[in-house]
């Protein structure tokens, strides 16, 4: 088995690394090439994974970048295809995308009997449409049809797809013409045996009463320049001087982001802690009071899962949203919804989180138990086997551990971290009251 990944290293990458070790444990030999990330060897094994990496292409701008990103990071690959091929071997390959480039890989390797998977991340139409607008110059309308045209090639090719939720198996059947048989919903949910509330060791509130938490990836389409103009409205014009906010990951725009936070003022309440781990997620997630979805309505966020709103409920954190269609899926009744783009309405309603203790007790409580029963990653798992027994054209066997309650598979915390124990209600609802504090 081989997994190609463009736009992060893995394991950072949470939903293929959980990928990788599905495969793994139950029997695949699993290969993956990405990029590097900082201080990655060209080629290392994560238990038992063996990974192929290459240095990324610079940072992108304009069409010219992306452009030679794209060719250099598909060059890369299929080089180190070859070299995956040679010792390892591999029968099918699964691509992660953005970009939709890697099908003509897959007919280079069907050739040699390798079938192809495609695990749909991204909606690249939509997301040029997110960045740019709809193209008014024939430049940006022929980029637009480019990207549709590489969807459909990159559909058409497959031999079956991944869709992480019902809007993108939605767009994979009308606009890629996939046959239902060929399309399988693998939602990125967390595996709450591991991702769940810890007792902070450290103290991330920087001196503050209350933390505000964000989580993700900072790029254009993000929005987590709304998390600053939260903040803003929440510490100079509402007076809440105690508020403080951890924004947690980075991306295309965490420089940008740094100096508006200087520009606006809020360097003394804003941190940005640069790429995380699990342990340092635990320990802000569990410090935090309320976390925050910044994503604005645009074509691609309507219809895309944020990987965030999962991880809050997973910590048992009460969390603020702007309204999306996929987030209510998500979230459903355990997240406060706001119209999109109103940060005033947003402060609203944290404000209303942080004056109402029962209030986040409430939400925090039903928010745990939603993505424990519902939307963790062992019955995703069980549906991303499922489809790989397809293609491979071997039997399906149930996993014993679908069997097995949530919160009664063992799980060790990260090191020095303790999990606070999900069976007392007790304990549960003094841990939320008094996070971190």
């Amino acid at each position: 088995m081989l997994i190609i990944v463009q736009n992060l290293p893995v394991p950072l990458d949470r939903r293929v690394w959980l990928e990788c070790q599905a495969l793994r444990d139950n029997g695949y030999l699993v290969s993956v090439i990405c990029p590097k990330g900082p201080g990655d060897p060209a080629r290392h094994d994560v238990d038992g994974v063996a990974l192929y990496k290459y240095r990324p292409a610079p940072e992108a701008q304009g069409a010219a970048g992306f452009a030679y990103e794209f060719a250099y990071s598909w060059l890369r690959t299929a080089w180190l295809s070859l070299r995956v091929h040679r010792e390892r071997g591999f029968d099918i390959m699964q691509a992660c995308n953005p970009p939709d480039t890697y099908w003509l890989l897959a007919k280079f390797w069907r050739v040699r009997g390798v079938r192809f998977i495609f695990d749909h991340h991204d909606l690249n139409p939509e997301l040029f449409v997110s960045r740019f607008g709809a193209p008014t110059s024939l430049a940006g309308r022929v980029q637009l049809a480019g990207l549709r045209w590489l969807e459909r090639r990159t559909f058409r090719t497959a031999d079956h797809v991944i869709s992480t939720n019902e809007s993108y198996k939605e767009i994979a059947r009308r606009r890629g013409g996939v046959a239902e048989s060929q399309v399988t919903v693998v939602r990125s949910g967390p595996d709450t045996t591991r991702m769940r509330p810890v007792h902070p060791t450290i103290d991330v509130r920087r001196g503050g009463e209350h933390l505000l938490a964000y989580l993700g990836i900072m790029g254009p389409q993000d929005g987590v320049d709304n998390v600053l103009k939260l903040m803003d409205e929440l510490v100079h014009r509402r007076g809440r001087t105690t508020v403080r906010a951890a924004l947690l990951g980075f991306g295309d725009c965490l420089a940008e982001l740094e100096q508006q936070s200087t520009d606006l003022g809020l360097d003394p309440y804003v941190e940005f802690t640069g790429r995380v781990g699990p342990e340092q997620i635990a320990q802000y997630l569990s410090a935090a009071d309320v976390g925050i979805g910044p994503d604005a309505a645009t074509p691609l966020n309507e219809l895309s899962t944020m990987n965030k709103t999962m991880e809050y409920m997973a910590f048992a954190l009460p969390s603020v949203a702007f309204d999306l269609k996929e987030t209510r899926v998500s979230g459903a009744d355990a997240v406060l919804y706001v119209p999109s783009g109103d940060v005033s309405a947003m402060a609203d309603a944290v404000e209303r989180l942080l004056d109402d203790p029962d209030l986040r007790v409430t939400l925090a409580l039903r928010g745990r138990e939603r993505v424990s029963a519902l939307l963790d990653w062992q019955p995703q798992r069980e549906a991303y086997l499922a489809a790989f027994a397809q293609v491979a054209g071997v039997p399906s066997e149930p996993d014993a551990n679908v069997a097995t309650p949530v919160e009664d598979r063992a799980a060790k915390a990260p090191t020095g971290l303790t999990y606070v124990d999900l069976g007392d209600e007790d304990e549960m609802r003094t841990f939320v009251l008094h996070r971190g504090g």
